[in-house]
Parts: C-alpha cells; structure tokens; sequence
C-alpha cells in the first residue's frame, strides 16, 4: 500500500510540472479569474458563455475562444472577460469563458 501512494503521489508531481499560468491542483482543480479588463466589472448589462471540456486528457473538444463568448451573448463592447477550470484527476476537464460587456 506504501509503494502505491508513493507511485500516486511521485506521478502526480512528474504530471503537475513547476510553473503554469493558472492554480492547478494535481487531484482537484476549481479556479475562476479574470482574463482582462476593459472598463472594469460595473456597468454590463449582457453576458455570453463559451466552453470546452476534455477527457482523460487525451481528447479535448468544444469552442471556449472569447469570440464565441461574446457572440452567444450578442455583446458589442466589451468590458471584461473571466474564466473558470475545473479539472479532476486530468480524467475530466471543463473550460469556461465568460464575456460580461452591452
């Protein structure tokens, strides 16, 4: 059982790497955050959703590009834009955009 959790874990370290340029959780991973600004969170009165999702890390499919964002929510200007991860094991992913703009 020892060498198990060592291999589990010793895996997990190999796969996680050092550096990303988001939070990742080798077991578990549950992030929002912002991607950009334009006029700052207040004011928006239209949203749009774009996603993506993968499995078991080896077939992604899905459109979560801020174009589609912006056009599912028939926004014109921009005001900013967020993303969500959630990601268990590598074993399923799911990737969202969401645009906030009028």
């Amino acid at each position: 059982m020892k060498k198990l959790m060592a291999i589990v874990i010793l895996t997990g370290f190999v796969f996680a790497g050092c550096a990303s340029y988001q939070p990742m959780g080798v077991i578990y991973t549950k992030v929002d955050a912002g991607i950009a600004s334009a006029d700052g969170p207040v004011g928006y009165t239209k949203v749009g959703k774009s996603e993506a999702s993968s499995v078991l890390g080896l077939v992604a499919t899905g459109d979560a590009s801020i174009q589609t964002a912006v056009k599912n929510g028939g926004i014109k200007s921009i005001k900013y834009v967020d993303y969500h991860v959630e990601n268990i094991l590598g074993v399923i992913g799911k990737y969202t955009t969401t645009v906030y703009g009028d």
